[in-house]
């Protein structure tokens, strides 16, 4: 999921402020854990906002508000049409279709809010089948750190059950949350709901670096050759940056060491290498061109590593929100 719209949630942080803090409270317990992150990061650098400022946020939302008040409208469209104003289009469906999920689901979402660490005491010793329903339903890079607490070989079998994932039936959900010490709200008899998958699995893998990224692919690979390779074509490779806009593009070179962008560019085609180059100042791309070619052949490893160094560091971007991903389909990568 791309960041937010940072005018949208600079005005979602003022209407906060507005509300004062119960009211606020009030609106944060339906906001997943990172988009209060995220809002709460922007109310907290507001020191000071003019009352010119508040009253137009107020009468913005206000006046959409009241535009649906006056109707007799479906409140999950409301509540999806406030979101993107607020928010940005992309981020509030990403964000709306979690509140939607949550109402299915109140156990696990409460696993969002504990650390790692806690989380994976927790479900550790349950039924492999059990973890990964779980993991899917959390946040890629906190189901990473969730596996890597992990044994390898449970590891590796949590991952295939997660590739292999498909869809769940309310009643399997129902005693997952009892599992976790909660009931659902509501049942849905006979429905069923995507879950898991290809992209799934691409997603958390993206968080995952070092031998174990290794080990979990090789797995992939001796059960369903042809799924390791669709979970490799939905991960977010090196060359994928090519889809990284300008400025994304220079946000990422501020914190990338010259030498490594050398050893990693040893390894890309001419039209990565010239949308690095045109990112950089006209001195910096013709040094950057230069101990290029005077560089002399460099080990596979070493340039995959390098590569992997950035991509990193274009992760660590992403989930800061400084910078925005693109995906190979038609949705955003998240």
């Amino acid at each position: 999921m791309p960041p937010p719209n940072t005018d949208g949630l600079s005005k979602a942080a003022v209407l906060m402020l507005a509300l004062g803090e119960e009211g606020a409270s009030e609106v944060m317990k339906y906001i997943s854990p990172r988009d209060v992150q995220r809002l709460g990061g922007i109310m907290a650098t507001l020191r000071r906002v003019e009352q010119a400022e508040v009253a137009a946020t107020l009468r913005e939302f206000f006046s959409v508000a009241g535009e649906g008040a006056a109707l007799n409208f479906d409140t999950d469209e409301f509540t999806r049409n406030v979101l993107s104003k607020a928010l940005g289009n992309e981020t509030a469906s990403g964000l709306f279709q979690r509140i939607l999920d949550s109402r299915d689901s109140e156990g696990i979402e409460s696993l969002k809010w504990m650390d790692g660490t806690a989380v994976a005491d927790l479900i550790r010793y349950e039924h492999p089948q059990i973890i990964a329903t779980i993991l899917v339903h959390l946040e890629p890079d906190q189901a990473s750190q969730i596996l890597t607490l992990f044994t390898e070989d449970l590891r590796k079998d949590v991952m295939l059950r997660i590739a292999t994932l498909e869809e769940i039936k309310p009643a399997a959900l129902k005693e997952l949350n009892a599992v976790l010490g909660k009931l659902l709200a509501t049942n849905q008899a006979g429905s069923k709901k995507q879950i898991g998958g290809i992209r799934a699995a691409a997603e958390i893998m993206n968080f995952i670096t070092g031998p174990q990224e290794v080990i979990l692919m090789d797995s992939f690979k001796e059960y369903d050759i042809d799924m390791a390779q669709k979970i490799m074509d939905e991960m977010f490779v090196f060359d994928d940056i090519l889809g990284i806009d300008d400025k994304g593009i220079q946000t990422i070179l501020r914190d990338v060491q010259s030498e490594v962008l050398i050893t990693a560019l040893k390894g890309t085609g001419a039209e990565l290498r010239e949308k690095i180059f045109k990112n950089m100042s006209t001195r910096a791309a013709d040094m950057m061109r230069d101990d290029l070619e005077n560089k002399g052949p460099v080990k596979l490893s070493d340039v995959e590593g390098a590569q992997k160094e950035i991509l990193q560091i274009v992760r660590t971007l992403f989930e800061e929100g400084q910078i925005m991903l693109s995906n190979k389909g038609d949705e955003s990568y998240v």
